[in-house]
């Protein structure tokens, strides 16, 4: 039991990859490595498909056009044509977080796994959705917004301000961090065909639905925020 415990801490472990020698060393960790891969991989894709686009589109011309109409339309659905601004950076949450999370398929550690990767996550997509209520209502109206509906509730909507990105933080990387040490404790403990079974659940699936949350949290805040505007 020890050396499955010990073999199973050695997994979660986000060991560096290597160190940068400045300053007496810089560690850089795993998720930062394949984060690198996954940047590297999306900028390669992105080159390839937007080569000879044609106003009909084609081949995979259409796939690209189509994912891209699908994030639009599910994020305009939420927010509105306010959240229009929003879209380029929320795409890019979307595909970023549903790479790092199906890197398990290729045998890589899930940036996600990180809590570090995720709380940057969260942290940005605060900023993104405070900034939305910033531009729609000026920093006066913001600031009073935090004394509405009445100005007992100041304290309350300040701390909110702190729930959201650690709510959006924990969420994120205790489903992923649930999801691998699942499959590592099947891939101990059982024979190979069934962690392949539930690795098609956890790698592809469950990946997939919590990219689907993540970004849909995120529009869902921007939506209130916008939405807290239009109503006054």
């Amino acid at each position: 039991m020890e050396e499955f415990a010990a073999e199973l801490m050695s997994k979660l472990d986000n060991k560096a990859s290597f160190t940068i020698p400045y300053a007496g060393g810089i560690p850089v960790p795993e998720s930062v490595v394949v984060t690198w891969v996954i940047m590297g991989i999306i900028m390669i894709l992105t080159l390839i498909f937007v080569r000879n686009l044609k106003l009909v589109p084609t081949g995979t011309q259409n796939y690209v056009e189509s994912l891209v109409e699908f994030l639009n339309h599910f994020f305009l659905d939420i927010m509105g044509n306010n959240g229009r601004p929003y879209l380029a950076f929320l795409g890019t949450i979307a595909i970023y977080i549903a790479f790092s999370n199906l890197c398990g398929v290729f045998g890589l550690t899930s940036p996600t796994k990180d809590l570090n990767v995720t709380a940057a996550l969260a942290f940005m997509a605060i900023f993104v959705i405070e900034l939305s209520g910033i531009r729609k209502r000026g920093w006066k109206g913001y600031f009073k917004s935090f004394m509405e509906p009445i100005p007992l509730l100041l304290p309350i909507n300040i701390l909110e301000i702190a729930i959201r990105p650690l709510s959006l933080c924990m969420r994120l990387y205790g489903n992923v961090l649930g999801s691998f040490i699942v499959m590592e404790m099947l891939k101990i403990l059982v024979p190979v065909f069934i962690p392949v079974i539930f690795g098609f659940y956890f790698d592809i699936f469950d990946s997939l639905i919590q990219t689907y949350i993540f970004i849909f949290l995120i529009s869902l805040f921007m939506f209130h925020k916008m939405d807290e505007v239009e109503d006054h």
